[in-house]
Order: C-alpha cells, then structure tokens, then sequence
C-alpha cells in the first residue's frame, strides 16, 4: 500500500518536499494549506510598498500540483495533531497520516506588548502586505488633505521596528518611494515633516552579516534620508506614540513590525518535543523528538544535531529547501530499507537589496556590493519563483520599474462589501 505523507503549509519546505517525491508511486501525498496559493515570502515588502503585485510572487497549489499523480491539495487551518490515531484535525476536516510532515513556518513575535500586537503592522503573509500598502496609500490621501502639521507629521511619520534583512529592505524602499514617487504625486504634501525611522535593539543593522554589509547598509540608508536608531528598542504603542526603550517616543500612525519571529503553535505535540522560540525540536533526520513518524523542516524546526550549527540553523529558504531535498531521499531509503543521511547544511551565503541597484551579497569565503550585489540578488529571487510565467513578469517588472522610479500599480482596493449596504 502507498504510504500516505500529510505535509502541513505550503511554504518552501513544502513545496520543495512535493517536487522531490512527485509522480513516486510508492507515496500518496496531501498537502494542507490554509491559503489556496504558494507565494514567495522573501519579497513580500515589495507588495507592501506598491512596487510589485501579489500575482507576482505567488502561484496556485492546485495549478502546481495538477500534472502530479500522487499529490492531492486539502485547503484547512491544522487545529490538532492527535498522536495516538496519527490524524490530524483541521477545520474543513479530519485527515489520517503515515508520515506527518509539519512545516508552517513562523509567526511574528510581540515579545508580550499587547498594544504593539494590536496596533502594529506584521508584514507575513500576502493579506498583511496588502493590508499595509493600503494603510500607507490611505495615509498619504489624508496627510494631503489635512491643514493640521502635527497631524499631517503623524501621518507621514513612518516606525520600522527591526534591522534584519526585512527591515532595511523595507526601509530602503519606502524611502525610495518618498523620494521618487511623493515629491511628483502629493504636491499637497509637504514632505518636510515626513521621517522614516529604522529601530533596532542590536548595535549594528543586519546583524547575522558581514560587517562589509552592515557598514554598507547604514551607509545608504542614511544618505536616503532613513533615520536610524540603533542599541535602542521599542517598548510600546500608546496614543499613535512609539514609546522606545529610551524613554523617547515618536508619534506615528503607522508602525511596521519586522522585529523577530516565533513558531507558529502545534496543538497536540508533547511540551517536550517544543525548544527556544515555540520551535520543534526534531533529531538529525528532522524528525520530531519522542514522537513517531511526524517530521519537521524550515523555520517551525529547531535541529541541534549539525555541527556548524550548534545552536540551530537560521531561518532561511535554503535551510527549509534543503531539509525538504534531504527527508525526501529519506523517506525513499525508508522503503528502500537503506541507511539514513543526517541533514548537513549547505550555507550559499545571505543576501539584502538596499537600494536602487545596491545590495550586499555575503558568500562563505566574501562579501560584495553594489550593482553586481543587485543582478546578483535579482537572479537568485527569480530563481525559486514557482511558475515560467511568473519569472518572466516580475523579471521585466523589475527592469522597468526600477528604470523608471514609476510603479503603477498604487491601488486602494477593499474586499467587496455587501451590495445591499453599499453607497451609492
């Protein structure tokens, strides 16, 4: 009888596990997903700030997995993991496994500030990334309109929380935006009382980098008008007031949260199958520790097993692709009855964009910047994109916006309202 694997989120890990162990006759897999879509989340601050669509970087599941024998699509939430049966329970249904692969990812982590939680803006998925552009595009409308400076500060005012790769790149962006999109289209503003401000709680920006990067990246950012603030933390949001570690605040209405990440919650494992960080802690084959056949892969996982990584591998697509590659050549010595590979990672370096044609490029043995950085970060985000189509749209979307500092697709769109309480 074929094996049934039940792979829980669609991410990267998910994804790359599927195209592995595709159209192997030996396997029945069942992909759970709450999104009906793949999508690619190392650009997702570019939806947020207008500069690139959603279609862009995301792709159907079922489109990808339709020409798959072996590969059906389940569309639920996972609510509970029931050990003792090997099922899972979702919110569209009950589904019983051979093999359970968990592979949800990350959550935004608050650090315990409600305020923060409730008032800031995450940036994770598609939704949230839409949900910001629309905040910022909605606030630029009104600070256009408003006649009162210290309400149109705080509406143009924007707090990035975070100086990781997210957060710079972001940064970088929007100051770009400002520079070359609202000094032509809100001539009613007066960007004169606009600030962008970069926190972190660290010493430098883009601290797992090179100190090559880190100079770079405080560099441009500070000659693009990005106020950076740095050995400091934000501590609260009250009043559209970030109150920082400080004791200083800075009135805004837009608080963007780019400041860590915490494992998304699996009811039903063992508290001691759970590390640092609401992480799953897995042994050198990711599979969960003191549980049977379930596994774990990307970001949600937590390995101690590689020794170059003693405390964890960082939570990058490369970890996630690669753990994916590694359990699906184990799952076929399983039925093969051959020895098992432990994971070793692979470490190609890291990479940010900080600017219009600017980037750091970090590889094992160096570093580099500047516009080959740039081709270089443009050619290894294409690269994973799921889809012909889509590497070939958001390339040449990419080559003529950047040329033109033009991105038309600035659009203030809300779900469709019921049609009996919709103004005319």
């Amino acid at each position: 009888m074929k094996k049934h694997i039940i792979i829980v989120g669609g991410g990267f890990a998910g994804i790359s596990l599927i195209k592995s162990l595709k159209n192997d006759k030996r396997f029945r897999i069942t992909l759970v997903d709450k999104n009906n879509y793949h999508f690619f989340p190392p650009l997702i601050y570019q939806v947020a700030t207008s500069f690139i669509e959603a279609s862009n970087i995301s792709y159907p599941i079922r489109k990808f997995i339709s020409s798959h024998e072996n590969v059906q699509f389940h569309m639920g939430s996972l609510l509970k993991v029931n050990l003792e049966n090997k099922t899972i329970d979702t919110e569209t249904g009950t589904l019983k496994y051979d093999y359970l692969v968990i592979a949800v990812g990350t959550e935004s982590n608050f650090f315990g500030m409600e305020n923060v939680q409730k008032c800031a803006l995450p940036m994770k998925n598609i939704e949230e990334a839409l949900f910001l552009r629309n905040h910022i595009l909605l606030n630029l409308e009104e600070a256009a309109r408003n006649k009162n400076i210290k309400e149109a500060a705080k509406l143009q005012n924007i707090v990035i929380a975070g100086g990781g790769p997210t957060g710079v790149e972001l940064a970088g962006m929007l100051a770009e935006m400002g520079k070359y999109i609202a000094e032509k289209e809100y001539p009613e503003i007066k960007l004169g009382l606009s600030n962008l401000y970069l926190v972190d709680a660290l010493p430098t920006l883009l601290s797992p980098m090179s100190k090559v990067a880190q100079k770079t990246a405080h560099q441009t950012l500070e000659k693009l008008g990005v106020k950076i603030i740095l050995n400091v933390s934000v501590k609260d949001y009250v009043d559209e007031k970030v109150i920082l570690s400080d004791g200083s605040t800075i009135e805004t209405k837009t608080l963007i949260w780019t400041s860590g990440v915490v494992g998304r919650d699996v009811p039903g494992l063992p508290e001691n199958s759970i590390g640092k960080g609401k992480r799953i802690l897995v042994d050198a084959f990711n599979k969960v520790i003191d549980v049977q056949d379930i596994y774990a892969l990307g970001d949600i996982c937590l390995q101690l097993t590689d020794g170059n990584f003693p405390k964890g591998h960082p939570q990058l697509a490369q970890v996630a692709i690669q753990h994916a590659n590694n359990l699906a050549d184990n799952f076929k010595r399983i039925e093969s009855n051959k020895t098992l590979n432990p994971f070793k990672y692979n470490d190609k370096g890291s990479m940010a964009i900080i600017s219009k044609f600017n980037a750091v490029v970090d590889l094992p043995k160096f570093s580099f910047t500047g516009f080959t950085a740039w081709l270089t970060w443009l050619f290894i985000h294409i690269i994973p994109l799921v889809g012909f189509r889509n590497k070939l749209r958001l390339a040449f979307d990419w080559f003529r916006l950047f040329i033109t500092n033009n991105p038309s697709i600035r659009l203030i769109l809300y779900p469709k309202r019921n049609s009996s309480k919709e103004k005319v």
